[in-house]
């Protein structure tokens, strides 16, 4: 795995953290290392076209929380809730898929603020409806370099959390 740091291209500069060429194991690795550094309150946006790894991400960031049992998409559902484990400690671990939503409205707001409970971790796919809502969210945005491997960008509070590799 390679990486690399620097300034987002973006108005407001800030940290980022780069992979190239991950096939999925390497980027099973990168999830649970990420996930090991998630805290509660963390909100986790996931990024990228249809079969970048999303979903991949979140199942190994799930199984270095200590979930049991399968992780699925929601896409369906919306939600689906898991019981974790962050630093001994149990906590909520939600996964949100909002790929069905074209936008959030004011009742959607009530359920949404259910799954960003400060004391859970919350994965987010297809998270545009939603970004308005979403208070320092880390950034993984996923892209395919070739069919077989992926390019990681990462963005936000969890980076500077991440041990150099």
């Amino acid at each position: 795995m390679s990486h690399k740091s620097g300034e987002h291209e973006s108005l407001s500069p800030a940290l980022h953290l780069e992979w190239d060429d991950l096939d999925e194991e390497d980027l099973e690795r990168l999830a649970a290392r990420v996930a090991q550094t998630l805290k509660p309150g963390d909100v986790i946006v996931l990024s990228g076209e249809v079969g970048s790894g999303k979903t991949t991400f979140v199942r190994a960031a799930a199984r270095s929380l200590n979930i049991a049992g399968r992780v699925t998409s929601p896409t369906y559902q919306l939600a689906r809730s898991y019981e974790g484990d962050v630093d001994g400690r149990r906590i909520a671990v939600n996964h949100l898929d909002l790929y069905r939503l074209e936008e959030i409205g004011p009742q959607d707001v009530l359920e949404l603020d259910d799954y960003l409970d400060p004391q859970a971790v919350t994965f987010v796919e297809w998270a545009e409806p939603a970004l308005g809502l979403l208070q320092d969210p880390t950034l993984v945005r996923l892209s395919h370099q070739t069919p077989g491997t992926r390019r990681v960008r990462l963005e936000g509070p969890v980076v500077e959390r991440l041990e150099p590799c």
